[in-house]
C-alpha cells in the first residue's frame, strides 16, 4: 500500500499542532524547548515527503539536513538559557523569565 503525499502533510500538520499547543500552553521551559523541536521535524517530514515524491530533485533533504543543523544548535543555547534560568530562580517556568534582565 503506497501512501501518497496528503497523509504525509496529514501527520506533519498533526504533529506541528501538538507542537504548537505544547509550546503555548505549557510554562515549562523544557518542555517548550521540546515542543520547538516537534514542530522543526514536522517541518522536515514535509520537506523529505516533498523530496519522495519528487526523486529528480534532493533539495528537500538537503533542506531538511540544514533545519537539523538549526535544531541541534536552538537545543544548545536554549539548554544554556535554560540552566541559567534555573541557577536565578531554581525553577525552570518562564513566568519566572524577567529575572534574567538584572
Amino acid at each position: 500500500m503506497e501512501l501518497g503525499l496528503g497523509a504525509y502533510l496529514l501527520f506533519a500538520s498533526v504533529l506541528f499542532g501538538i507542537g504548537a499547543i505544547g509550546f503555548l500552553i505549557r510554562r515549562n521551559a523544557l518542555i517548550q524547548l521540546m515542543s520547538i523541536e516537534l514542530m522543526l521535524n514536522s517541518v522536515n517530514v514535509v520537506l523529505v515527503a516533498a523530496n519522495r515524491f519528487h526523486p529528480d530533485n534532493h533539495a528537500g533533504q538537503i533542506f531538511a539536513f540544514f533545519v537539523i543543523a538549526i535544531a541541534a544548535a536552538e537545543a544548545a543555547v536554549g539548554l544554556a538559557i535554560l540552566i541559567a534560568l534555573y541557577r536565578l530562580n531554581k525553577s525552570v517556568e518562564t513566568d519566572k523569565a524577567s529575572l534574567l534582565k538584572h
